[in-house]
């Protein structure tokens, strides 16, 4: 057993078990986290496939916008639950 076959072990666990998360937890802060860690090591597939520049979009791409954008969103949709329940 190669350290390769058990960092894509680790990295395959770690991939699956955020990704069930973000389906599986209700909060959606919590899930957008967990999206970040899913994309995060999807990238880590593509360094290890030697494909250092389609990694660093991902990360670049989806962490950074798309995951900004989520953040954004689940903040202004907290906020305007957040006034309701004080009226």
């Amino acid at each position: 057993m190669t350290y390769e076959l058990i960092a894509f072990a680790l990295f395959a666990f770690v991939t699956l078990a955020s990704a069930i998360g973000v389906v599986l937890v209700q909060d959606p802060w919590h899930s957008a986290l967990l999206l970040g860690v899913t994309l995060l090591s999807v990238a880590v597939y593509y360094v290890m496939l030697a494909a250092e520049f389609v990694a660093v979009m991902q990360v670049l791409v989806y962490v950074g916008g798309v995951l900004v954008l989520i953040t954004f969103a689940v903040m202004l949709t907290r906020a305007e639950r957040d006034e309701v329940v004080q009226t």
